[in-house]
């Protein structure tokens, strides 16, 4: 007799030292998500005030240095370069979830990635289906697919709601699979016309950034010329320079070598997360979010195809991807819903994970060249993201009791050891996905 394969239990307790990883990085984007919602309100509140005249003339501003090919503006330096050092750390997350967290196996790695690929492809089907129903461009069918986790978690903290560890590591990961989707779609369908020789060189200098990490070079004075050289060239060849910053966090090692402290990865994410987070977000929101809020804007977004089609598939399309997503890989990996959470829960964070600003501005404007019709996207994003927050807001809310209860068990420390006691022998510290 055929002895049946045991279900595993989804959303359960992590082990601990992916504990202890995940909530580093999400203390950061928690305080980075503060700054960048506070740059989103002065944004829109500057663009819509009298003094907006000054807000556009900042934002225009163009310096740099016209021989390297970089005589951008204000806007473009911020969401072409401070948005590479987000993209880097989003790398270096990336490959650490592949080498030592969730994404390392095919267990563990099901529920996220199947999610978030729901996540991207339900929205993209959802603004093809209304932007095409409406007479609209298909060009921004890659808008709505991002999940914002800093702008997330923000709401996380706005709503003073104690979220599992499970869920918050669970929302993560899938915005780090979203992040890849996103520069993936970046590189292939927002790439302009090539230099090849440029591209080369960024090639070339990719090379020269991987044999350094292999011969264990250390130093930042070879790796931040290099680096910047790098990205230099990657925006001249034609690809998004944030392509450049997404290479070198994956190339970037995060196993420690013997008698290491932190390896490579972890030292550049300690060192420029909290940069990433609380700077260079915040002021590519500070000039991407300055979207006029009049009535006739705003009637655009309920109108005009492209906008709606944005908001629907924000709102609509990312609820309805994530959850279907997570339930079917549940059901595909015979996981078992952790006991303490219900299917309420999963429908939340995937109402939440609509929150789609900082990417889904950065492709708004590669995908509408147009400035009108690029400002129109921009409020859609707005309104969708708003609308996901306040759901998400009312649906977590309602369980805060259920989450403040299970936050509690796994941070009792009777002991005062710094190690909960949950995580002691004879503690479920095994229940997690992947039995």
């Amino acid at each position: 007799m055929t002895q049946a394969r045991p279900r595993k239990t989804a959303f359960g307790l992590l082990p601990w030292p992916e504990r202890q990883a995940i909530a580093e990085a999400l203390r950061t984007e928690t305080v980075g998500g503060l700054v960048l919602l506070a740059a989103a309100i002065v944004a829109l509140g500057w663009a819509n005030s009298p003094w907006s005249g000054a807000y556009e003339s900042i934002r225009d501003f163009h310096f740099g240095i016209p021989a390297l090919g970089l005589d951008l503006s204000v806007g473009h330096w911020t969401a072409d370069g401070l948005l590479a050092v987000f993209f880097l750390v989003a790398g270096i997350e990336l490959k650490r979830e592949l080498v030592v967290g969730e994404l390392r196996t095919p267990a563990t790695a099901a529920l996220p990635v199947v999610a978030a690929l729901c996540g991207m492809a339900v929205p993209a089907a959802l603004y093809l289906l209304t932007a095409s129903a409406g007479g609209g461009s298909l060009e921004g069918w890659a808008v709505p697919m991002a999940t914002d986790i800093a702008f997330a978690l923000a709401v996380l903290a706005v709503i003073s709601t104690h979220l599992p560890s499970a869920l918050r590591a669970f929302l993560l990961t899938l915005a780090v699979v979203d992040d890849l989707g996103a520069i993936l779609i970046i590189a292939v369908f927002f790439t302009s016309d090539l230099d090849f020789w440029a591209l080369g060189g960024s090639f070339a200098g990719l090379v020269l950034f991987y044999v350094l990490q292999r011969l264990r070079v250390r130093g930042w004075w070879w790796y931040v010329p290099l680096g910047l050289a790098i990205w230099g060239l990657m925006y001249n060849s034609g690809v998004h320079a944030t392509v450049a910053g997404v290479a070198m966090g994956l190339i970037l090692r995060t196993t420690r070598d013997k008698g290491e402290e932190a390896s490579p990865g972890g030292r550049v994410a300690h060192l420029v997360h909290p940069f990433s987070a609380g700077v260079a977000v915040p002021l590519f929101a500070l000039f991407a979010a300055g979207v006029s809020v009049s009535g006739e804007a705003l009637g655009h977004v309920f109108t005009d195809p492209e906008p709606l089609a944005v908001l629907i598939g924000l709102v609509v399309g990312k609820i309805l991807g994530i959850f279907l997503g997570t339930y079917l890989a549940a059901r595909f990996t015979r996981a078992e819903l952790n006991p303490d959470l219900a299917w309420a829960d999963v429908l939340g964070l995937a109402t939440l994970a609509g929150i789609g600003f900082t990417v889904a501005l950065l492709i708004g404007e590669l995908a509408f060249p147009d400035p009108a019709q690029a400002e129109h996207v921009k409020a859609a994003v707005l309104i969708g993201s708003l609308t996901a927050a306040a759901l998400a807001a009312l649906l977590l809310r309602r369980r805060n009791r259920v989450y403040k209860r299970l936050w509690e068990e796994e941070e009792r420390d009777e002991d005062a050891d710094g190690i909960p006691d949950i995580y002691r022998a004879g503690s479920r510290a095994g229940d997690r996905i992947d039995g």
